[in-house]
């Protein structure tokens, strides 16, 4: 954590995320035209100094490169704060834009605490590729045909099999996200809960999914590996050909995201509820 910031309780808590001036602001913006020339802008008015000295990051575009600039902080075992202000379409984890009183609104922010899941993948041929998701891990047919899927959880097979286009396990931020779209439940922040959803399912039929403890261990092994293979991707990271893929939520990872007062990523999350 950075010397002007100190952490206030769980998400959604109320309070300012920063207890002293924030003196040092990393900005970064996707390439668009918005959003370089408003980095531009305000790095004349603020500097801007490299991301590993920042007291915050202030990511200017959408979602996208929000996850982009998240990841590229994750990968540093860094805790700086990102502060998004929405320069491209949905901007669910973003601010509104503005590049007024922005040195204000940082000190008003408040923070959402999120841990990634950690996807642990084993190829057909015995590689292994591990990867974080901020959003969801998900498995994907790559052929034509459907894809079968045991589902083991804590140890104990819960589906023996699953026929199915696909089946994710999404973090609580991301249940808004491809979870939502494939008809899986939005979850609170503070639920402590895994959606394990699948897509397009054939057989059972009428399997909805899970909702798991946060603390759970999944396991999908894939059946019948060479007649349906299976993709899997934790975020932007694809792995392709696997024949196991165990998820589950790492904890020793942090990331935080900072909002402006009464517009935080658990309301909107709550919000989404509502939205017809």
């Amino acid at each position: 954590m950075s010397e002007a910031g100190a952490l206030l309780g769980l998400p959604g808590t109320p309070g300012p995320y920063f207890s002293s001036p924030i003196r040092r602001i990393a900005f970064v913006a996707s390439p668009t035209v918005l959003a370089t020339e408003s980095r531009d802008r305000l790095t004349l008015l603020h500097g801007n100094c490299p991301v590993p000295d920042a007291d915050v990051v202030v990511c200017l575009g959408g979602d996208g490169f929000m996850l982009e600039t998240l990841h590229r902080i994750m990968a540093t075992h860094a805790a700086t704060p990102v502060y998004g202000m929405n320069c491209g379409s949905v901007g669910f984890l973003m601010n509104a834009f503005a590049e007024d009183d922005l040195l204000a609104r940082l000190a008003r922010a408040q923070a959402a605490v999120l841990h990634p899941l950690r996807m642990h993948a084993v190829t057909q041929t015995g590689a292994v590729e591990e990867a974080l998701a901020l959003n969801e891990v998900s498995l994907l047919r790559q052929l034509r045909q459907a894809a079968k899927i045991r589902i083991t959880v804590d140890g104990r097979v819960r589906l023996a099999e699953l026929v199915c286009d696909g089946v994710l396990v999404s973090t609580p931020a991301g249940s808004t996200a491809y979870n939502l779209s494939a008809h899986g439940p939005i979850v609170p922040l503070s639920a402590n809960l895994l959606p394990l959803t699948p897509i397009s399912a054939f057989r059972p039929r009428r399997w909805r999914g899970a909702l798991l403890p946060s603390t759970a261990d999944v396991l999908f092994e894939i059946l019948e590996l060479d007649k349906r293979p299976v993709a899997a991707v934790a975020d932007f990271t694809e792995v392709r050909d696997v024949a196991s893929v165990a998820i589950s939520e790492d904890r020793s990872v942090v990331t935080t995201i900072l909002f402006d007062p009464e517009q935080g990523l658990s309301e909107r999350i709550v919000t989404e509820q509502f939205t017809v």
